[in-house]
């Protein structure tokens, strides 16, 4: 009898185009479980799999990082999840429980940390395994298309926001209504802080305040840290749009004892002052995403609250397009591959 097979989309060499393929389907080891692959998200950070950027990286490899299905097959030694529970993997994808950090219990920081879609093949193919200490739970009232974005995009965000030390009334704002940005709002709302979306140009104006932003500063009408200083800084300013320049535009919007937390990746330098951090004592952070437990919790606030990602979603076989879509910063807001 021949091996059952499945479709994968793969990139075959760094900078190399997408492959539609056929392999078999893999069986788990000790410590990991098949994955059936129901919906994958698009994610930016998909660029370091795509164009090689990430160092070390073995091709062929198939991205994806924002993945919702259901466990086909459980490994060796496996507790604690079961043959057809609806699970998601998200960018932490696995950690060594032995290194320093792990052993501080800082699995965030692992120094042997695995990302799904980089260290192993990720969501982007029907089935995909996974190591135990990856999986997430998913809740019932979620579809997989809506809970995929939110194992990056959503994590990153709500967790960034709860560990930011801003609270409830404090002046907030979220720079960038994009893929990050309009989920960055709805939980910003949802925590109760006073909310500023920071835009470019008129046009996303009505959406921030549909997503429950307060105002919405144009930054290229107007100097958006003079009119944050307005209403007396920023307790945060989350920086989503991954834009150096635009980031150090808003340092001086920050309040006394202000953070600007950076979640938007870019290589180029932030520019800032000595003076500028010393003056109000601000601080510039930078956020990762959320060990499964941080995703848990995400997707957990999202169901009470409502949140939800505003999506597009192509088929796998589509995966080049979704990808170009992405990339193009057109999509309206995350784009979702469905198996």
């Amino acid at each position: 009898m021949a091996a059952a097979t499945m479709k994968m989309a793969q990139v075959p060499k760094a900078g190399g185009d997408f492959e539609i393929v056929e392999r078999e389907i893999p069986n788990p080891g000790a410590g990991h479980v098949r994955i059936k692959v129901l919906a994958c998200g698009v994610c930016h950070s998909d660029v370091l799999t795509k164009e090689g950027y990430w160092p070390g990286i073995q091709y062929p490899r198939v991205p994806g990082h924002e993945v919702a299905g259901v466990v086909d097959e459980v490994g060796a030694g496996v507790t604690g999840w079961t043959k057809g529970q609806r699970v998601g993997v998200g960018w932490h994808g696995g950690h060594d429980n032995t290194c320093l950090s792990c052993r501080r219990g800082d699995f965030n920081n692992c120094e042997n940390m695995q990302i799904a879609g980089i260290s192993y093949d990720g969501g982007y193919q029907q089935y995909m395994l996974a190591p135990v200490e990856g999986l997430v739970a998913l809740p019932e009232t979620l579809n997989d298309v809506e809970a995929a974005p939110l194992l990056c995009a959503g994590v990153t965000t709500f967790n960034a926001l709860r560990h930011s030390g801003a609270l409830p009334s404090d002046l907030v704002a979220v720079q960038g209504i994009g893929g990050l940005g309009h989920l960055g709002i709805q939980f910003a709302s949802k925590f109760g802080y006073n909310v500023a979306a920071i835009g470019r140009g008129p046009e996303n104006a009505a959406l921030a305040k549909k997503l429950g932003a307060n105002l919405y500063i144009d930054s290229k009408a107007t100097n958006a840290a003079e009119e944050l200083q307005k209403l007396g800084g920023a307790r945060v300013i989350l920086a989503t749009a991954p834009s150096s320049k635009a980031m150090s535009e808003l340092i001086n919007g920050l309040g006394p004892n202000g953070k600007l937390v950076v979640i938007g990746a870019s290589f180029d330098p932030i520019e800032v002052t000595p003076v500028q951090l010393i003056t109000g004592a601000r601080t510039i952070q930078g956020w990762a995403s959320g060990i499964p437990t941080d995703s848990e919790d995400t997707l957990r606030f999202a169901e009470l609250t409502g949140v939800r990602p505003m999506i597009e979603t192509y088929p796998l076989e589509k995966a080049a397009e979704a990808y170009a879509r992405m990339l193009s910063g057109k999509a309206e807001f995350r784009v979702v591959l469905t198996m």
